[in-house]
């Protein structure tokens, strides 16, 4: 992934970030999709694994994992289809998985298989940087980026300790709560961001909340790019069963990442 926004910033270019539920409405459908939303600009991709008791996520992204759960997603296959994408796009791909999948899965067979199949970096909501700091660092010994989070709340003296504990990009969670779109961002976002920018050398990206243009021009103008979620699967329910669902989903996605 530092290839990518080194790239992006030589272009001066901010990062388009996607998030989809892995497996939601299919695995077929999530493989068409991941190369569709290349096609239309987005730079990075996001893949959730689905959970059965996702914290941090609002109702649309709890649905959808609910969906895939229910329709046999399992990690495996999702690692499976993650080296299946590797023969026709390299475009970054990152997983966000709750930390039960991986244990249950194996920690060490994870880290083989994402390795091997070519996931770039891992997002763990529930898992904070001073937990298990063995499987930390093995994801970095393995060459898979790991993804932190900073919100509203975090003290500011927290910051470096974010910074130096993540590779990638450190995730900005525009608000307090959980994900989905809103009408509008927090009114402070911007001043928040810029004390944030003055503490990490690492790109920051923003996400919960972001789901118009016009939010995603309000971030470009301070952060290194913004990720995409609710907004999108709201879209994907909205179209389930049609036969043009993923050539829509790729038009909302260049509507959006043309900001």
């Amino acid at each position: 992934m530092e290839k990518k926004f080194k790239e992006l910033k030589e272009k001066k270019k901010k990062a388009f970030i996607v998030f989809i539920t892995a497996g939601f409405p299919s695995l077929d459908i999530t493989r068409r999709l991941v190369l569709e939303l290349e096609k239309n600009g987005a730079d990075l991709i996001e893949l959730g694994v689905p959970f059965s008791d996702p914290l941090a996520d609002g109702p649309v992204i709890q649905n959808s994992s609910q969906r895939s759960l229910k329709a046999g997603t399992t990690l495996d296959k999702i690692l499976s289809l993650v080296k299946s994408l590797r023969k026709h796009t390299q475009i970054p791909i990152c997983l966000m998985s709750y930390y039960n999948p991986i244990f249950c899965f194996g920690k060490k067979r994870f880290l083989s298989l994402a390795r091997s199949f070519g996931v770039d970096g891992i997002i763990i909501p529930d898992l904070p940087p001073e937990e298990d700091k063995d499987f930390i660092s093995a994801c970095q010994r393995s060459k898979i980026d790991t993804i932190f989070f900073l919100s509203p709340t975090t003290a500011l003296k927290r910051i470096p300790f974010i910074n130096r504990m993540t590779r990638g990009f450190i995730y900005y969670v525009s608000l307090t709560g959980v994900t989905g779109a809103r009408n509008r961002l927090p009114t402070d976002l911007i001043k928040r961001l810029k004390i944030i920018k003055k503490h990490t050398d690492k790109p920051v990206c923003v996400g919960f909340g972001v789901s118009t243009p016009e939010h995603v021009k309000q971030v470009f103008s301070i952060v290194d790019g913004v990720v995409v979620g609710s907004a999108i699967i709201k879209k994907i329910q909205d179209n389930a069963g049609s036969p043009g669902l993923v050539k829509k989903i790729g038009r909302f996605v260049k509507y959006l990442s043309s900001a």
